[in-house]
């Protein structure tokens, strides 16, 4: 491989201490692929205020890379997200996955900003930016985000974060390289000028990604659906089939001039560092030294 691909890899906060250890390990195990960002998401409403920081300031210490905190601004007060904010500045953490966030009750139901909150994301780009000097990724949606008024409204919107200072646009997963690039090329035509980062979702459990996909407006090719047709999540062909088609969607990409990928890893590493592998990404065998999780 001759481009150098830059990556990032998403992780969710576990509810228990063991699941934290265990997330540190895997961690551990994919910074071998020298990532240029590790990130960790946060539930809606901020309902994972306390285990976010708490698994951010563990990754951190265990790998010494960068980690970004997911931040929404559905359902909160201004006050407070600034408040967490500081909070991430003071922690030394200089990354932000700056997002709007499910309205309360999920995506069918109507978004209304909060009366004293930041009403967009756009809204929460300039406001971060306010605070301090972050390095913000955003959100973007090659196949239109669900609660949009149509394609023109979702790309106007991703226009705005750019102009409110975003400095990168990460996708939501797609499973049809064609609509990701569709949309690469509607984008640029837009003005937007942002690098558009590619979501990659290796597919860990067929149902419940297609159950992700249908949430979010995200299709499924039939080819795919077919591969995976009478195999159980639990069939040692599973992840072999998730493994490749992933790989199959990287190299398609790269040979497009992709050469930055965020992977969606659902805390399995197994899954993701057969992909990084299937693509060439070389691993230092070397972990990062044990430390003990905060």
């Amino acid at each position: 491989m001759t481009t150098r691909i830059a990556i990032s890899f998403e992780f969710f906060p576990p509810k228990t201490d063991k699941g934290l250890a265990n997330l540190v390990t895997t961690a551990r195990r994919l910074a071998g692929f020298r990532p240029s960002m590790m990130t960790v998401t946060c539930g809606a409403g901020g309902s994972t205020r306390d285990t976010t920081p708490a698994t951010i300031r563990s990754i951190k210490r265990a790998t010494g890379l960068a980690v970004a905190a997911h931040l929404t601004c559905a359902g909160l007060p201004r006050s407070v997200i600034d408040g967490i904010a500081r909070e991430y500045w003071r922690d030394g953490i200089r990354n932000i996955v700056a997002l709007r966030g499910d309205p309360p009750g999920g995506l069918d139901k109507d978004y209304v900003p909060h009366p004293d909150g930041y009403a967009y994301s756009s809204d929460l780009v300039s406001g971060l930016r306010a605070i301090g000097d972050f390095d913000i990724s955003v959100s973007a949606y090659p196949e239109v985000h669900p609660q949009a008024r149509d394609a023109a409204a979702d790309l106007d919107a991703l226009r705005k974060k750019q102009d409110a200072g975003a400095h990168r646009a990460i996708t939501q997963f797609f499973f049809d390289n064609a609509d990701f690039l569709r949309f690469r090329d509607r984008a640029a035509a837009a003005g937007v000028t942002l690098p558009l980062v590619p979501g990659m979702m290796p597919i860990a459990n067929f149902q419940k990604v297609a159950g992700f996909a249908a949430g979010c407006g995200a299709r499924i090719p039939v080819a795919l659906a077919g591969l995976f047709d009478g195999v159980a999540g639990d069939d040692p062909r599973h992840p072999m089939i998730a493994a490749v088609y992933a790989a199959d969607q990287c190299r398609g990409l790269i040979a497009e001039g992709v050469d930055r990928f965020h992977f969606y890893t659902m805390n399995k590493p197994d899954l993701t560092g057969a992909v990084c592998r299937l693509i060439g990404l070389p691993e230092d065998q070397q972990a990062p030294p044990t430390r003990a999780a905060a």
